[in-house]
């Protein structure tokens, strides 16, 4: 068998989840891309052909077009050993990826003639089909973005605006339906330990898989009926199923998803949250636990759907696992011992993050307080980043209850449309369900509102107590002119969902009922007068992650 990483022909004998196959088929394939390439760099004039390779497929990368084609590989969870199964899933991911990315998907060609002299779009027989998409920079990808620090979070938060809404958009699976059935979704995660299990001969390794295996049992046991409730609310639906950094480019400014997943309907089937913890692991994976939170809390506050995180922490390690999955099925095939090393490296750092998501969590509730102005959308939008908590902002649950945008402007005035009264109690009345819910499922939660009111704040401080959860209130503290200069620098934001001028401010400073002698004890003050554009260092935010520094445990 050969393989080829652009250029370089090696041997290589096949992987052990590979038995299934023809070795024949696969010795055939490898033939039939290097005589590809070396066509293709013929008609290029002798021009630089790419050939990368991934477990299941080769894609020739022609200097103006890629042309993927699949392997006739058999690997429990795809299944292209047949040329029309090849032909067919050609098809779909045609059809499938040009939901998110039309621009790059073209066409599926025939590849004619015989293994030694093949022919791309040639007449004939076809001994082979290729998906054909536009070709563009391999550095665009979002993974060699993030790694020359040029993911911004403006990149990430368009992701997160992407993906809510196709998931918006997405076909939604029956609720009786064989697909997002809890069993389904267990049996899909153990199958990544079955098909490791083999593949591992060090003891510790095996350990460690089975533990986690165990973990999964427990959790999905824990999970089971939320994941009913979920799929009969509509939230399993037709996905994209592969979403990490390796399958988004970073083109003209703005985030292109390609590459889901065609060949497996109950992969791609899924709970919308599955499919954002494949993200928020991949980008923690990679070093950046900041943007990995940035991107979850802007697709819950796109989406609302924040009776995710009820299943979340189960999907981050599943998906944690599909990734270690993939590193050793890759490590089984390469011939060269340092990628082949470099891939069980990066086994062992999967499992590792699996095992930190495994670890016992320690929820608490954060709350905000401060007038408008005092930057207490931006301070702790820097503070979820650095603590991975998920954040709920009044702002904008107040305007979802009213079926409003989060950046619609209201108004009626202080105290009248979503701003009246009870507008105002049933949107505290929101935050705290949301974040019942959140904090149950072990997250620590930051509530983004001015709590002016003494009602407000003891609504949260009973839920803290009545749950046994560390409770904080930060209050956000600056001078009335460093206020009012801020709000009406606001006023001129559209993408801001506070509607609060300089009036509100006014009605603020009149009304508000200061912090009793009893609250001061759980209240951290944060000096608010640095410009918000500086980012704040943990430094700044001691006092808060000291009362928030938890021992944990393998749960």
């Amino acid at each position: 068998m050969l393989t080829i990483v652009h250029g370089r022909r090696e041997k290589v004998e096949p992987s052990p989840m590979m038995a299934s196959c023809s070795n024949a088929d696969i010795v055939a394939q490898e033939r039939l891309v290097c005589a590809l390439r070396d066509a293709a760099a013929s008609d290029a004039g002798g021009g630089s052909v790419a050939v990368i390779e991934t477990h299941i497929s080769h894609v020739l990368l022609t200097g103006q077009f890629a042309y993927k084609i699949k392997k006739p590989v058999g690997l429990g969870f795809v299944d292209f050993r047949t040329l029309e199964s090849r032909r067919f899933y050609c098809e779909e991911e045609l059809r499938l990826n040009r939901r998110l990315a039309p621009e790059l998907y073209l066409d599926v060609v025939a590849i004619t003639g015989s293994v030694a002299a093949p022919t791309l779009c040639g007449s004939g027989p076809a001994i082979e089909y290729a998906v054909k998409m536009r070709e563009f920079p391999q550095d665009a990808l979002a993974s060699r973005v993030l790694a020359r620090g040029e993911l911004s979070g403006a990149l990430v938060d368009a992701l997160a605006a992407q993906v809510a809404g196709f998931h918006r958009a997405a076909a939604v699976a029956s609720a009786e339906g064989r697909f997002g059935a809890p069993d389904t979704i267990l049996r899909l995660a153990l199958q990544n330990f079955h098909q490791l299990r083999p593949l591992l001969a060090n003891p510790a390794d095996i350990k460690a898989l089975d533990k986690l295996a165990e973990w999964t049992r427990g959790e999905h046991a824990t999970c089971a009926q939320a994941m009913a409730r979920r799929r009969k609310q509509g939230f399993i639906r037709e996905c994209h199923g592969d979403l990490h950094l390796g399958n988004i480019a970073i083109l003209e400014g703005k985030p292109i998803i390609f590459d889901c997943i065609e060949f497996n309907e109950e992969m791609r089937w899924i709970d919308v949250m599955s499919e954002v913890a494949f993200t928020v692991m991949d980008l923690k994976e990679r070093g950046r636990a900041d943007l990995a939170q940035r991107f979850l809390n802007a697709y819950l506050e796109i989406s609302g759907d924040y009776d995710g995180v009820s299943v979340l922490r189960f999907y981050l390690v599943y998906r944690a696992m599909v990734r270690a999955k993939v590193s050793r099925l890759r490590a089984g095939q390469l011939p060269n011992r340092d990628a082949s090393a470099a891939l069980g490296a990066e086994y062992d750092g999967y499992v590792r993050l699996a095992n930190s998501y495994a670890l016992s969590p320690r929820p608490a509730l954060v709350i905000t307080h401060g007038l408008a102005g005092s930057g207490k959308t931006t301070l702790s939008q820097a503070l979820l980043e650095m603590i991975g908590a998920v954040r709920i902002r009044t702002d904008v649950e107040r305007k979802r209850l009213h079926g409003l945008p989060a950046i619609a402007r209201d108004r009626a005035g202080i105290d009248a449309g979503v701003y009246a009264p009870e507008a105002t109690r049933e949107a505290y009345r929101r935050a705290l369900e949301l974040a019942r819910g959140a904090t149950a499922a072990g997250y620590v939660v930051i509530v983004d509102a001015t709590f002016l009111s003494h009602w407000q704040r003891q609504l949260f401080r009973d839920l803290a107590t009545e749950s046994g959860l560390p409770f904080v209130i930060v209050t956000f503290v600056a001078n009335e002119a460093t206020l009012r200069e801020r709000i009406v620098r606001r006023l001129h934001d559209a993408s801001d969902a506070s509607d609060a001028d300089l009036a509100v401010l006014e009605h603020q400073l009149q009304t508000q009922e200061p912090l009793a002698p009893d609250e001061l004890v759980d209240t951290v003050a944060y000096d608010a007068e640095a410009a918000l554009d500086e980012a704040p260092s943990r430094a700044r935010w001691r006092d808060v992650l000291d009362r928030l520094a938890p021992e944990r445990s393998i749960s």
